[in-house]
C-alpha cells in the first residue's frame, strides 16, 4: 500500500468531490448543450471538469481530457506522464438517468496507463490502482481509510456460460466474428448491457469475461480500465493487431479494440 502515493491520493479525492457535484445536479434539474460534434454535454461535465483540475493542476503534471483545452501534438509528445480524464463518462447514461456513468482517471507513463481510477457516483465505489500498487475497490466513505480497501485479485475462472459485457448507448458494430470465437469455447454466450466505464466494474470482478468495442471511443473513456484489468492480469488490444492500446496519441480516438480477462486470455491460448 505504500505505493499508493500522495498524487494518487489526490486523484481519489478528487474524483469522489467532483462525484458527489455531479449527483447534486443529476439530482435536479439540468439543461443539456449539443456539442460540435454531435455529442452531449451538460453543467455536470464542465463541474466536474474544475474540480479534477482543481486538485491535479497542483501536482504539475499535465493534464488531456474530454472537456480539457487539447495541447498541440507538438508539445504532447515529449511529456513523459500526463493525466487523462474523463470527468463525466456516460452523458448520455447521465441524461437519460438510468445511473450508468462514471468519473475516470488514469495517469498516462511514455503512452501506457500505469494507474486508473473508475468512480461510480451513484453507486459510491470505485475501482482503483494499476500494477505498481495493486487493484482496490473503494468506498467512497473509507478513501483515508487505507487499511479499509476491499483488495482484488483477478478473477480465477471464467463464467459458464461466457459472458460479454457490451455499450448501452452505442451500437458495437460487426461483432459477429468475435462472438463465435467465444462460442467456440463456451457454447452459449451471455450479453451484459451497461453504458460507461462501469463495464470494467464488471471484468475486474470477473461477471464479466470480455469487451469488444468496434465503434468509436476517445482515449480517456479506456485508459483508467486499461490500467485497472491489465494490473488484474486481464489485457486491453488493439483489434487487428492484438497489440495493447497505447495512450496520448496524435489522434486520440481509439482504434477498435477487445478487452479480456485473465482467465478468457488463459482459455484463449
Amino acid at each position: 500500500m505504500t505505493a499508493f502515493t500522495h498524487r494518487y491520493q489526490t486523484a481519489v479525492r478528487a474524483a469522489v468531490e467532483a462525484s458527489q457535484k455531479i449527483m447534486d445536479i443529476y439530482e435536479n434539474e439540468f439543461d443539456t448543450i449539443i456539442k460540435d460534434d454531435g455529442s452531449p454535454l451538460t453543467k455536470a461535465d464542465l463541474a466536474s471538469t474544475k474540480i479534477l483540475h482543481q486538485h491535479l493542476e497542483p501536482l504539475e503534471i499535465p493534464i488531456t481530457g474530454e472537456e480539457t483545452d487539447k495541447m498541440p501534438f507538438a508539445e504532447r509528445k515529449h511529456w513523459k506522464e500526463c493525466w487523462c480524464l474523463d470527468p463525466l463518462d456516460g452523458t448520455k447514461e447521465f441524461i437519460n438517468r438510468n445511473g450508468e456513468f462514471a468519473v475516470n482517471i488514469a495517469l498516462l507513463r511514455d503512452g501506457k496507463p500505469v494507474f486508473g481510477l473508475i468512480a461510480s457516483p451513484v453507486q459510491k465505489i470505485m475501482y482503483v490502482g494499476g500494477k505498481e500498487t495493486g487493484v482496490f475497490k473503494v468506498n467512497f466513505n473509507a478513501i483515508e481509510n487505507i487499511e479499509d480497501w476491499e483488495k482484488l485479485n483477478a478473477p480465477q475462472s471464467v463464467n459458464k456460460p461466457l459472458v460479454m459485457t457490451c455499450s448501452r448507448s452505442h451500437h458495437s458494430g460487426p461483432v459477429i466474428h468475435f462472438i463465435n470465437d467465444l462460442k467456440k469455447l463456451s457454447p452459449a454466450v451471455e450479453f451484459a448491457k451497461k453504458g460507461s466505464s462501469l463495464k470494467f466494474f464488471d471484468l475486474a470482478q470477473g461477471t464479466a469475461d470480455a469487451y469488444p468495442r468496434f465503434a468509436p471511443t476517445m482515449e480517456w473513456d479506456i485508459a483508467a480500465g486499461q490500467a485497472i484489468l491489465e494490473a488484474l492480469g486481464g489485457s486491453v488490444v488493439h483489434a487487428e493487431t492484438g497489440l495493447p492500446l497505447y495512450y496520448n496519441k496524435e489522434n486520440l480516438t481509439n482504434p477498435y479494440f477487445i478487452a479480456k480477462t485473465k482467465p478468457l486470455l488463459a482459455l484463449s491460448k
